[in-house]
């Protein structure tokens, strides 16, 4: 008996010292080692960081759509009383993540695969229900008891080395929370749709569209030889998902006195009429401090900028940037194409990985690239910057290494800054234009095979004109029906 009350003891006392308090949407006490406000201070640190490395999607009826749609949910949550921001980046990827504190972010790959506001509204308020329940937070908490590094424990101790960027981009902000805490944010999202005047089986929707992309993105993998899987939204739901379909069919018992509000289609087409898709093509932002240090290689035809004071060594085909302390370098090298691959696929190919942490493909200066965190190994013990640019038949690599951090060095952003000041040496050619969606109707008789032929889209046409539609795999449209195309 005394040893149970001085465990009792002992587990109060920390209670009061870290924290045990009741989550605001689930009701739940949990046991959390960081008070709200160091929540909100983090999430807007985190904030920050996104925007240096990722470009926002500047079409404001696109955005003023998902911000509207987004604090129309927000107000029904459990938290009201955070000041929301939704962000669209302009990434290709099929993905939306939410930060702790109320940032939440949608990809404008993924609202290409969106058929109606309802739709739309289900991803945000998934991701709402992520921040109410404060699953960020939690899992912080949980890992930082195991002693590893997360994405809380980088901002709160200010360390912003290479492995602890890795560490950000691997976490569950972007990949995920994990089955129970993303069940979890599927019924408070259900429960937010309701409230809000949606259907609560939009979340059911989306996930059935998703697993379309998933289930063509494995035919590609196979084809390709590419072992790596789909990793973004609701990866982790079956198609089938009994326990998903209780969670949503609760909130809908829940909140059955909610009447559904129709919304008119025409706007969302509207909204989403001209939005890019696929590759978004720009001139790299001229956003440095200093081009003294700006390289050409007129031979090669590139330039960039490596990091001010940084010693770069031309040796013909490969380039070395070396810090003054020897903390860190960047390796670049050109080469020739020798197969057709996917930039992506040819990094991790030609790395050995199955993984690139936060992989994303990304259009710059007319060349289309890709870039990623490569994980430590038996070769390098750090993690890597990898990047890599397609220029007709010559592919140019970079990789970012660290040797020895030094304090208070953000070693990612310099080599970002690095890559996206990377540009051909005559780049006054026009950019590529790039593809967007439109909504057209469909004549009698019309099917998706004939459309792709009519649209320069590369291969698998007809398969990115069903995922888009819904009707992968198989199946035509009716008359008059709306159909999105890409020109």
């Amino acid at each position: 008996m005394a040893y149970r009350i001085s465990l009792l003891f002992i587990l109060g006392t920390i209670c009061l010292v870290n924290g045990c308090a009741t989550n605001p949407a689930t009701g739940d006490a949990e046991f959390v080692t960081m008070s709200e406000s160091s929540e909100l201070e983090i999430g807007q640190e985190m904030h920050k960081k996104i925007l240096e490395t990722q470009p926002i999607y500047e079409d404001e009826k696109v955005t003023a759509y998902v911000n509207r749609v987004g604090q129309a949910l927000a107000k029904v949550g459990e938290r009201p009383e955070l000041t929301y921001h939704f962000t669209v980046l302009d990434n290709p990827q099929i993905n939306a993540f939410a930060l702790p504190g109320g940032y939440i972010y949608v990809n404008r790959g993924l609202l290409a695969y969106m058929h109606s506001e309802a739709q739309l509204a289900a991803v945000l308020a998934h991701e709402l229900g992520h921040v109410t329940a404060r699953h960020a937070v939690q899992q912080d908490t949980a890992r930082t008891g195991a002693k590893v590094l997360t994405v809380m424990s980088v901002l709160t101790t200010g360390s912003w080395a290479l492995g602890d960027a890795a560490s950000l981009w691997s976490s569950a902000a972007v990949m995920g929370y994990g089955r129970e805490m993303e069940l979890e944010a599927d019924g408070l999202g259900a429960r937010y749709l309701s409230k809000a005047g949606y259907s609560p089986h939009a979340m059911i929707e989306v996930i059935s569209t998703l697993k379309d992309q998933e289930k063509f993105t494995r035919h590609l993998n196979a084809k390709s030889g590419r072992q790596q899987t789909y990793h973004g939204l609701f990866s982790t739901h079956p198609r089938n998902d009994t326990r998903l379909k209780e969670v949503v069919d609760k909130a809908a018992e829940l909140e059955k006195h909610t009447q559904v509000v129709a919304k008119d289609p025409a706007e969302f087409r509207n909204t989403m009429e001209g939005l890019v898709y696929g590759p978004s093509y720009r001139r790299p932002e001229q956003n440095n401090p200093s081009e003294e240090n700006r390289f050409t290689h007129s031979r090669l035809g590139f330039s960039l900028v490596f990091p001010d004071e940084w010693q770069v060594t031309n040796a013909g085909h490969t380039i070395v940037a070396e810090a003054p302390d020897k903390s860190a370098q960047i390796h670049m090298e050109v080469t020739r194409r020798q197969e057709e691959l996917p930039p992506g696929n040819y990094l991790r190919k030609y790395y050995d990985v199955p993984l690139l942490m936060r992989s994303e493909d990304f259009s710059q200066a007319g060349m289309l690239g890709h870039t990623g965190i490569r994980p430590a190994d038996d070769k390098l013990p750090q993690p890597s910057r990898v990047a890599i640019f397609y220029r007709g038949s010559l592919i140019y690599m970079l990789q970012g290494e660290v040797n020895k951090p030094a304090p208070d060095t953000d070693y990612d952003k310099l080599f970002m800054d690095s890559i996206h000041s990377f540009a051909p040496a005559r780049g006054t050619a026009a950019l590529p234009k790039a593809k967007t969606i439109s909504y057209v109707q469909a004549s009698p008789g019309t099917t998706f095979a004939d459309i792709a032929k009519r649209m320069r889209i590369g291969r698998y046409a007809e398969e990115q004109l069903r995922l888009i539609n819904g009707y992968y795999p198989s199946g035509e449209p009716q008359e008059g029906e709306w159909l999105k195309i890409i020109k």
